[in-house]
């Protein structure tokens, strides 16, 4: 992937925390917020953009009805570190497994992938064991996916 120069966030005083907490030597934290699928409840995907955005991040959120090689699309153009998929039709398996694999195939595996929605517990492995990084389901509070992405992507930066 061609890493490309990344803005600079301008930070007063009071935002030099939240400078430092996001900014890496190559910019801010970029994470793409995707609603791929048929599901056309975006509000959580929506709250977690703006939750982000809000710790300092850029934030792409793709609207809805996305595929998934619009979403890998996206995320290389944009030159992101990750990808937020929110998923609440039930296909999680089927599109994180996709996202996953055209990553791979288009050689930006360096890329993350976390997941948030109606996931069953019984379905939050088999997505680890397919590649993706975390899982956050209804009432994980915003500031435990702020910290997880600031803890995990900034790697990846």
């Amino acid at each position: 992937m061609v890493n490309r120069a990344r803005p600079t966030v301008s930070a007063g005083v009071a935002d030099d925390v939240v400078q430092e907490a996001v900014m890496g030597v190559s910019g801010p934290i970029r994470v793409v917020v995707a609603k791929p699928g048929l599901d056309g409840h975006d509000r959580g995907a929506k709250v977690i953009a703006r939750a982000l955005r809000d710790a300092g991040m850029e934030v792409i959120y793709t609207g809805l009805h996305q595929t998934p090689e619009q979403v890998v699309d996206t995320a290389i153009q944009e030159d992101a570190d990750g990808i937020g998929l929110s998923i609440l039709s039930g296909a999680h398996m089927t599109l994180c497994a996709r996202v996953i694999e055209l990553l791979k195939e288009r050689d930006a595996a360096d890329i993350k992938v976390f997941c948030g929605g109606i996931i069953p517990d019984d379905d939050i492995a088999e997505l680890k064991r397919i590649g993706v990084a975390d899982i956050f389901t209804p009432g994980t509070p915003t500031r435990d996916v702020v910290a997880w992405v600031e803890a995990n992507l900034r790697a990846a930066g």
